[in-house]
């Protein structure tokens, strides 16, 4: 699980829209990853419009924004279209980056235990490390705290 000060697991996958996102390949700029388990669910759609909504703000201040989550990229075109959303999201139908950034975690909802994303988020500098990490996030606030954080990089 990759913590502050280590170097982001790298990792290549597509996006909505077609495409693909190499995460080397934005070395330069700072990089906001929001991992979310599910398009179109009422805290994933609250959060994903929230980034959208302050993108400009993050490009501002140097950060390029992704949200990630197990959905294929056919569900991720209608989640976008169906919000306006414009931040891209990309599409880790294998779960392969999800574990590599310790995401992928048992769940316990109901006292059903199953495995899901835990909504987190991690702040990438330009050389490729991590430079903060929110883990377990609540919505509110969430996309707010994150531009200070990328301000104060």
């Amino acid at each position: 699980m990759p913590d502050i000060a280590d170097t982001a697991p790298d990792f290549t996958l597509p996006r909505d829209g077609g495409g693909e996102v190499t995460l080397s390949g934005l070395r330069g700029s700072a990089v906001v990853l929001f991992f979310y388990p599910r398009d179109d669910t009422p805290g994933c759609t609250k959060e994903s419009i929230g980034f959208s909504h302050a993108l400009q703000a993050f490009a501002d201040a140097g950060a390029q924004v992704y949200g990630i989550s197990r959905d294929t990229v056919a569900k991720h075109d209608k989640f976008v279209a169906k919000h306006d959303l414009t931040t891209p999201l990309l599409s880790d139908a294998e779960g392969t980056v999800c574990e590599d950034y310790g995401v992928w975690v048992e769940k316990n909802m109901y006292g059903k235990k199953s495995m899901g994303i835990e909504r987190s988020t991690f702040l990438i500098d330009a050389e490729g490390k991590i430079a903060q990490v929110w883990r377990k996030v609540k919505v509110d606030g969430h996309v707010e705290a994150v531009l200070e954080a990328v301000k104060a990089l």
